[in-house]
């Protein structure tokens, strides 16, 4: 028997590395494929490979990609804000899933919405079906009223014909299996899959005046219902389409987000330029971008240079300026300047696409709150059903006519549709969770998110959060008169051009800032744990520690002075001391105030470090932190946060790196920063995507506000239905105050209507 060879697997993007199992490439993190998909030739134009996920941060892994492209768009059917065919419940229309299926909050069926590209307009045509229903009924409602015998005799007329109540017969019928379709339909699918809510509620009270009006034409005794019956669905239909318009008004920033992708991209082949499909675009195509466009895809700058505008990406307001090396992320609007990017990946890949997924997910997903409260709708449903009968029987067995018996149930039912106590919470989640990804806060875990109101601490991790992350030059002193501070720094970045020490690195940057020329070196030579040495220009230059002036007994200058947090070299230029560079990892300038933010709300911060003491004290103390943890390893960190919560504190943990993972994972709120890596976003439920502290700040008011608006809405909405149901069952009849089925229906709109536009007035406070 022939054996099989073993399957291998490789990266993508460095084929050189095989391995037996599968798993991630350790050089960039990519998903490791079967090698045998990397010996296919490499795919046309049009089609895609698998590539490295933009959102580390995400903790979003990418699928492997397939060589055709009729396949790549079906898998591009699984990114939800980015497919082809979407489909909505008509009655919740900022309910969009991928595939057919029940609508979560009615369980009505879900419907295919006609769609642009991305998603433009995707609720136009189900508002446009109500609008057309509504002018229809309309037009059939003002003869219905003619025809009817109470409104004649409010109006004192007198209509009657041959035949007269069968013409109010027929034209009621239309209204009500033409008009009050949507309402008949959904009664059907929520008794279908037994989760009765709104559209059962409305669909079984004009039902019943429905069948109630037909027997009392052909012989039973009592006056018909049509004209209130006409009324109901028109109030319902118009109702519908103005609340349709307010919710998918208050749900739209998730169509924003994918509206940021442009449709079409200027593909550059040698001399040519071709315009093509974003969707077609895979790793490696370059494509121009011109100014003012939208940058096509995620990729590296190869020619030119522009400012770009990422704000609807990252919440940073000031265009940055990108350069040739730099990275741009697709959806960024170019400035003045034409770019050309190197393409790093799909499109279904990109940084936008995965944020959409990530919005999307969580949109999906329930915390407590919204549990809370389908809970709630669910009960009032029942209360609605059970006091709609219970209304009915109490005024027909205390002597009321059968027709004001039922019409006091049919108000009722009408009144006590849970709609707005089901859009209450989902409302706000679809607004909160968008924004949020717009301003630079990705929501992973919705309860974390919605419990950010309840931290009392916050630990911070100091590298790359609360500092820059790296060593940058805070200070360079020239010890001789004749020689200026830039001579110091450009002699000293000719012996630091081959190194990369974090210390060269940061003075390299220096030099590249001021656009210093570096001089070339000859004799070059390491100093062993003390510095290096080179001839410049003639002259022998030395760049050293501190250590190296001590053993050579150098004295150190008069009036030298660094702080705990800086690292100073000395550069020495024909054995005199011609000066030092001081440099230091700097506080981000944002730390000061979101520090000073989170003190005057009561919550307290925390420095978690793995540095020495003398550094931790200096970042705390300059900050105003309340206390730091410093020389703390990985495995300490998680206890750290152990004894915080063992205090009766509320601890949320802000880190960047692996060592964080632990700490972030054991805290009550995790919060990743966006510049860290995968397995720390991982254990993390919130993730901030440009690792500015005071976006923490932004993450826990916005928490609270969205939270509030929750709260709010739960309370108008229990709150009217307190109100509502007693009147509706006429207890104040006697006192001449009594709610028709009309009436009601408005009512019922305006409570939902008011939670829409409640939800729509959230925003994040920067």
């Amino acid at each position: 028997m022939e054996l099989q060879p073993q399957q291998k697997y490789t990266c993508p993007m460095h084929p050189e590395i095989v391995q037996d199992t599968p798993g991630r490439c350790p050089k960039c993190g990519m998903n490791m494929v079967p090698a045998k998909d990397e010996a296919k030739a490499s795919p046309s134009h049009g089609q895609h490979e698998e590539s490295k996920s933009p959102l580390t941060a995400a903790g979003i892994s990418t699928s492997a990609g397939t060589n055709e492209h009729d396949k790549m768009v079906n898998v591009e059917l699984d990114k939800p804000a980015l497919s082809a065919q979407k489909y909505t419940c008509p009655m919740h229309p900022h309910i969009m899933q991928d595939a057919p299926g029940k609508c979560p909050l009615c369980g009505m069926t879900l419907e295919p919405v006609a769609s642009d590209s991305h998603g433009k307009g995707m609720h136009t045509g189900i508002i446009a079906d109500f609008k057309k229903r509504f002018y229809v009924v309309l037009a059939l409602t003002i003869p219905i009223m003619l025809l009817s015998e109470m409104i004649q005799q409010w109006l004192n007329l007198s209509i009657d014909f041959p035949g007269s109540k069968y013409v109010l017969l027929a034209m009621s019928s239309v209204v009500f299996f033409y008009g009050g379709w949507p309402f008949l339909k959904g009664l059907v699918d929520e008794a279908r899959v037994k989760n009765p809510g709104m559209m059962f509620l409305i669909g079984f009270a004009i039902s019943v005046a429905y069948i109630y009006s037909v027997a009392t034409v052909f012989g039973l005794q009592g006056m018909d219902f049509f004209w209130e019956l006409a009324t109901l669905i028109l109030i319902m239909l118009l109702g519908h389409w103005i609340e349709m318009k307010s919710v998918a008004g208050a749900s739209r920033e998730l169509e924003l987000l994918v509206q940021l992708m442009p449709d079409d991209a200027h593909l550059v082949q040698g001399e040519t330029i071709t315009d093509v499909k974003t969707a077609t675009l895979k790793a490696a195509d370059v494509v121009l971008v011109k100014p003012g466009e939208k940058v096509a895809a995620d990729g590296i700058i190869v020619d030119g240079e522009s400012y770009l505008n990422e704000s609807m990406l990252t919440g940073e307001s000031k265009p940055v300026q990108k350069t040739k090396g730099d990275k741009v992320i697709a959806g960024a609007i170019n400035g003045n300047g034409s770019i050309k990017v190197t393409v790093s990946h799909a499109t279904q890949d990109s940084y936008l696409s995965q944020v959409v997924k990530l919005v999307s997910d969580a949109q999906k997903s329930k915390s407590k709150t919204q549990l809370l409260a389908d809970t709630a709708a669910k009960w009032l449903t029942a209360i609605a059903i059970v006091a709609g009968i219970g209304t009915f029987l109490f005024w027909y067995l205390t002597g009321q006519s059968l027709a004001f018996a039922m019409e006091r149930m049919v108000t009722v039912i009408v009144i006590c549709c849970p709609h707005a106590l089901g859009l209450a919470v989902p409302l706000v989640v679809a607004k909160s969770t968008a924004i949020s990804a717009k301003n630079g806060l990705l929501i992973k875990n919705r309860t974390a998110f919605e419990n950010a109101r309840k931290i009392t601490t916050i630990v911070f991790d100091k590298t790359g959060t609360l500092t820059i992350g790296k060593f940058l030059v805070s200070k360079i002193v020239s010890l001789q008169k004749d020689l200026p501070e830039n001579e110091v720094i450009r002699l000293a970045s000719a012996l630091e051009q081959q190194s990369e020490h974090p210390i060269a690195t940061g003075i390299l940057q220096k030099v590249k800032d001021l656009s210093i020329p570096i001089p070339a070196t000859e004799n070059f030579n390491a100093i062993t744990g003390k510095g290096v040495e080179a001839t410049v220009e003639g002259k022998t230059i030395l760049v050293v520690s501190p250590g190296y002036l001590k053993e050579n007994n150098i004295a150190i200058p008069e009036g030298f002075t660094a702080n705990d947090t800086e690292t100073v070299v000395f550069v020495i230029i024909n054995k005199a001391l011609a000066g030092y560079i001081a440099l230091s990892d700097e506080i981000r300038p944002e730390s000061a105030d979101a520090i000073k933010t989170l003190k005057e709300n009561g919550i307290k911060s925390i420095l978690l470090t793995g540095d020495n003491a003398k550094v931790a004290k200096s970042v705390s103390d300059a900050l105003g932190m309340e206390s730091y943890f410093a020389e703390v390893l990985p495995h300490q960190k998680l206890d750290k946060v152990k004894e915080l919560q063992s205090k009766g504190e509320f601890v949320a943990m802000t880190g960047d790196g692996v060592n964080d993972a632990p700490a972030l994972a054991i805290a009550d709120i995790g919060i990743a920063v966006g510049s860290g890596s995968d397995i720390a976003a991982e254990t993390a439920g919130i993730i901030l995507v440009n690792s500015n502290p005071q976006d923490v700040v932004n993450l826990i008011l916005f928490g609270k506000a969205t939270y509030k608006k929750m709260i709010q809405n739960l309370i108008w909405a229990t709150g009217y239905n307190l109100v509502a149901l007693p009147l509706a069952a006429g207890v104040l009849y006697n006192q001449g105050i009594l709610l028709t089925p009309a009436v009601g229906a408005v009512l019922m709109t305006v409570s939902t209507v008011v939670v829409a536009i409640n939800a729509s007035m959230l925003k994040v406070k920067g």
